[in-house]
């Protein structure tokens, strides 16, 4: 019987990518299995008032035909027992947060790249087994604890072990060794590598590569020549090389945002005045929440036909309450849009974060007396929200029947899927 060190490299890593298969959808049917077990369902952003676009399905939906991208009505034709759930991104976080939280129990080295999947580097785990029983043991444990499949890659770096989550779904294991490349990717077309796009694909095709093992044997010059630096790592990755670590997430997020897509086009300064005071009021939770201040406040705007722009404004001082953020939002909007032009998503996004503990407030003589009892009662609204939920307490400007007011309700609010939940603690305390 073979010892367990010896299915770990002397010197290299072992390296699991696991991703949580239909997430959303899955997410719904742990939820209420009665419901929604082996039922072709799709999650979709706005169901009843726009043409709302599919963002997952069901895998019994896929194999009607069903697939990302597709409009509700396009899906509806295609399938007309189709299930179509209204998005819930408090439970996705629940979720999401449970399954890290079981993937954490085998290695602190976790790299969460987005809520539905993460890197995990095993290479010191070996306490637990070897890394296919490791892999196993994640595997059984999200199915039985939280009623989830996924998908796990076994592989020596980030890049292979992606590419094995991929091999295999759902509820897949597969292991890929750099050995194992030229038999498993070579013949496969350039955009089924980890990281290459169709557009660079269409390039190296101009250039006569058309396959990973052809992009594997480029010539480097030509590489370097055509794509810089992006050459270099596009011709390793044919070969199945990646040094990149898996980074254990211990930084603050460089940036807080939220966004909300309108169930109507407004225009209007005072419609949108409204949406700005609810997204400037949550995410300035979200900040104090992580006991951080920011410096610039970045506004979204996209339009009815899909066009997006983006205006900052970086401050002489750090700021973490709502009134602050939603006035220079405000000033942000006014100064850089026409209020004639309708608009069709909003969205405010805190940058430049630091700890509070090392922000010294650039305090006027004024400011100096008033602050300390604005802080006093920022902190008081925040423990009662916490406690009785986000309608608890509300300024005036928030007490409306518009959309925006949905915001602060955590199972249809807005669209935003940052991993900075994974650092908070539970809502709930």
């Amino acid at each position: 019987m073979k010892n367990i060190d010896e299915y770990y490299p002397a010197r290299g890593r072992v390296v699991l990518h696991v991703d949580m298969n239909a997430f959303y959808c899955s997410v719904h049917e742990a939820e209420e299995p009665e419901k929604y077990r082996n039922q072709p369902t799709a999650v979709a952003g706005s169901v009843e008032l726009r043409k709302g676009v599919i963002v997952t399905c069901s895998y019994a939906a896929r194999k009607k035909g069903i697939s990302t991208g597709m409009t509700v009505s396009q899906g509806l034709k295609k399938c007309p027992e189709l299930i179509v759930i209204t998005p819930n991104f408090h439970l996705y976080r629940k979720y999401s947060k449970a399954f890290m939280g079981i993937a954490y129990e085998y290695t602190p080295l976790l790299q969460a790249v987005s809520i539905d999947e993460c890197y995990l580097d095993i290479t010191g785990s070996k306490q637990f087994g070897t890394p296919l029983e490791i892999a196993k043991e994640i595997q059984t444990r999200i199915a039985d604890e939280l009623g989830l499949p996924c998908s796990i890659g076994v592989a020596p770096n980030k890049l292979l072990a992606k590419m094995a989550s991929d091999m295999k779904k759902p509820n897949g294991i597969t292991v890929l060794r750099i050995r194992d490349v030229p038999a498993l990717l070579w013949d496969k077309p350039c955009n089924e590598l980890f990281g290459i796009g169709n557009k660079t694909a269409e390039k190296l095709k101009r250039l006569t590569i058309f396959t990973i093992g052809q992009l594997a044997a480029a010539d480097e010059r030509l590489l370097r020549e055509k794509f810089g630096v992006a050459g270099l790592w596009m011709k390793q990755a044919a070969n199945g090389l990646d040094d990149s670590p898996v980074r254990e997430d211990k930084e603050k997020n460089k940036s807080i945002g939220h966004t909300t897509t309108l169930p109507r086009d407004i225009s209007k300064l005072e419609d949108v005045q409204r949406v700005m005071l609810n997204l400037a009021d949550q995410v300035t939770r979200r900040l104090r929440r992580q006991n951080l201040m920011a410096q610039t406040i970045q506004i979204t705007i996209r339009t009815p036909d899909m066009a997006t722009i983006t205006r900052s404004q970086s401050l002489s001082k750090v700021i973490d309450r709502a009134e602050d953020v939603y006035h220079e939002a405000c000033n942000l909007y006014s100064r850089h849009w026409n209020s004639d032009k309708p608009v069709r998503l909003l969205g405010i996004t805190l940058q430049n974060l630091v700890p509070k503990e090392d922000s010294a407030m650039q305090l006027d003589l004024f400011d100096y007396e008033l602050e300390p009892k604005k802080e006093s009662l920022t902190k008081t609204m925040d423990l009662l929200r916490d406690k009785f939920g986000e309608g608890a307490i509300l300024t005036a400007g928030m007490l409306s029947d518009d959309p925006s007011a949905l915001i602060r309700n955590h199972k249809i609010r807005g669209t935003s899927l940052q991993t900075d939940f994974l650092r908070e603690e539970d809502e709930n305390g």
